[in-house]
């Protein structure tokens, strides 16, 4: 039935139901039971140990339809939890906002292949709702799918609220061109129907793809692809291309793209950024035409801190959500972050609001209500993989938008001034002030710039601590990632191991990360003021504490490269580590000091050239 014959059709149909509609109003005590609603709330959604028949659920997606059902899928895994094979695309159904849940139905058995990447997206005109998925050949083993994957994009579609499905038919002949012949992915997570300008009306979802060129992935691929007929014809839009190099290096790799229609009806799109050059794990590009194309190529979010994963996105009025986990290094805390400007800028992790602190990983959101929204996320106590749960929450309970920070200067050229977190306060410093850290929030961050990151070149970090702390990791210094396989540098006090030491983690070209650290005999936790440097230059990566010099040999590549960046003082970057003493003097140079430099009574002050960061720590401007 064409698409327009189906409108027609539904409007009827919607008309001759709202007069039964009000007669089905809630009654006083309804009203007053839905209002006294708590603000958050969640169960466990899909789980092998409740839906016999299964080894693992993966990869969540959620649409509400037109008559306020929702749908929720899944990737249920029928041998193992691997990414290749049996697997098939399971749905349940809540008539309630998600308060109850049917039985689990299957919607495209794998039948020993891979039917996955549930990507849902509803026709508001008819009340279609239409499920494009991915298929490969399956395996028996929990390997993923060999490169070159024989991937390829299906749609189905329902016409009665997701009770039951049409067969899926093959949309290879038109949104599968030739050269992308190896990995492909339809979402996963909801696409969108535009509702402003020339395009209303239009369905759109997002892809990412790869070319083979015989021997290797040379190209990766971030589409949109579009239907103005209601998901009878579809068309490739806007697509972003990067280029892989022969070494297997690339600059970015926009992949599993979420997007939200701004207010201003232009589509921002935010993709998974994987194992790029680029700084960041998050990337984003927008489209004004639609979903034709994109104003400008991908940009990274260095910034933005969360691991190499699958998020998704919602706009809830004026403000756009972001739900991902915020752990920088490993799929845990799921977070929902916000933007108050169309993605230009999101909420920090300090900002935003936990979920869980449980592993948690891929996630999907839908509107519930005028402002309450549903959330599907992996998540485990174990791991990620665990279970699918779904949550509940209103907008009240997301943490209110907060004015700026108190910042304390940074006196690099054109530098703006760094945000104190939690209450760090003034003391007294070496010279002058400093700020001191209580061990549980406290903290500076530095506004993201380009200036930031030292790459591979040389660099001198240097700083004044004083501590009395005997347990716990004491970070004075953080810049760049974290973890084994991140790219960064940091300085930090052990007092547990009677050390303090300084690292640095790097990644060149193509190679595994190595990092190189140097240590002190001694924790220097004696409540006295100490001078700590951490130098990279002539091969060597040295350690200076109160003038004695301590190295190790250096290693070649990037402490600053393919991971979300930032520079922290008082703080692992990760937040699971704060410093409890004060900090005084924080200088960074984009060169290696000389041990003459190096010894100046004052060598701030003597050394400003090449300056990449400057915190005399001495005043904090503005309030908590």
């Amino acid at each position: 039935m064409p698409s327009r014959l189906r409108a027609r059709l539904r409007a009827t149909v919607t008309a001759l139901a709202a007069a039964a509609a009000l007669a089905a109003l809630p009654s006083p005590a309804q009203a007053q039971q839905a209002a006294s609603a708590p603000d958050f709330e969640q169960q466990v959604l899909f789980k092998a140990a409740q839906d016999p028949g299964y080894a693992c659920f993966r990869i969540p997606a959620i649409v509400r339809t037109t008559e306020g059902t929702l749908l929720a899928f899944a990737e249920g895994r029928r041998l193992n939890c691997g990414d290749a094979a049996d697997i098939d695309i399971v749905v349940k159904r809540s008539e309630d906002g998600g308060r109850t849940w049917s039985p689990l139905r299957v919607v495209n058995p794998g039948g020993g292949d891979t039917h996955g990447n549930p990507a849902p997206v509803v026709d508001r005109e008819t009340g279609r709702v239409l499920l494009a998925e991915t298929y490969n050949t399956g395996r028996t083993d929990a390997a993923s799918c060999s490169v070159p994957c024989d991937r390829t994009p299906h749609l189905q579609y329902s016409d009665d609220d997701g009770l039951t499905w049409s067969r899926p038919r093959d949309l290879s002949p038109e949104i599968l061109p030739p050269d992308w012949n190896s990995w492909y992915a339809t979402g996963p997570v909801h696409g969108i129907q535009l509702t402003r300008g020339r395009q209303a009306g239009r369905l759109v979802l997002g892809v990412n793809t790869e070319t083979w060129d015989g021997s290797r992935v040379s190209a990766n691929h971030a589409a949109l692809v579009v239907s103005d007929d209601g998901g009878d014809h579809w068309r490739i839009g806007a697509t972003d291309s990067w280029p892989i190099a022969a070494d297997g290096t690339f600059r970015q790799k926009p992949s599993e793209v979420t997007l939200a229609e701004r207010t201003d009806g232009s589509i921002l799109v935010s993709g998974r950024e994987q194992d790029g050059t680029d700084l960041g794990h998050r990337t984003q590009a927008v489209s004004r035409d639609g979903g034709d194309s994109f104003t400008a190529p991908f940009r990274d979010l260095p910034d933005l801190y969360t691991p190499q994963v699958q998020g998704s996105m919602l706009r809830l009025g004026d403000r756009l959500l972001l739900a991902c986990p915020g752990d920088p290094d490993r799929r845990r805390t799921m977070m929902i972050r916000s933007s108050y400007d169309g993605g230009r800028t999101w909420d920090s992790v300090d900002r935003g609001t936990v979920v869980t602190t449980d592993w948690s990983g891929y996630s999907d959101m839908a509107r519930v209500g005028p402002d309450t929204v549903g959330l599907v996320y992996e998540g485990g106590a174990v791991d990620a993989r665990d279970e699918i749960r779904f949550a509940r929450f209103t907008e009240d309970w997301l943490r209110p938008r907060r004015g700026p920070n108190p910042t304390t200067s940074d006196l690099a050229p054109h530098a703006r001034p760094a945000a104190v977190l939690g209450g760090a306060r003034e003391t007294a410093g070496v010279s002058g002030g400093a700020l001191e850290f209580d061990g549980a929030d406290d903290a500076v961050r530095l506004p993201y710039s380009d200036r930031l990151p030292l790459g591979t070149r040389d660099f001198t970090a240097s700083l004044w601590f004083r501590y009395t702390a005997t347990t716990g990791e004491q970070p004075l210094l953080w810049m760049g990632g974290v973890g084994t396989g991140q790219p960064q540098v940091w300085l930090r006090g052990e007092p547990a191991s009677d050390r303090v030491q300084g690292l640095i983690t790097v990644r060149d070209a193509a190679a595994a990360p190595q990092s190189v650290s140097v240590r002190t005999t001694g924790a220097y936790n004696d409540g006295h003021w100490h001078h700590l440097a951490l130098r990279r230059g002539g091969g060597r990566l040295t350690l200076f504490i109160d003038g004695t010099a301590l190295s190790a040999a250096d290693v070649p590549g990037s402490v600053s490269r393919n991971s979300p960046f930032g520079v922290h003082i008082g703080q692992r970057m990760d937040s699971r580590a704060f410093f409890t003493g004060a900090i005084d003097d924080v200088h960074v140079w984009d060169r290696a000091l000389s041990d003459e430099e190096l010894a100046a009574p004052d060598a701030s002050a003597t050394s400003s050239k090449d300056t990449v960061l400057w915190l005399p720590m001495d005043h904090v401007s503005g309030s908590h």
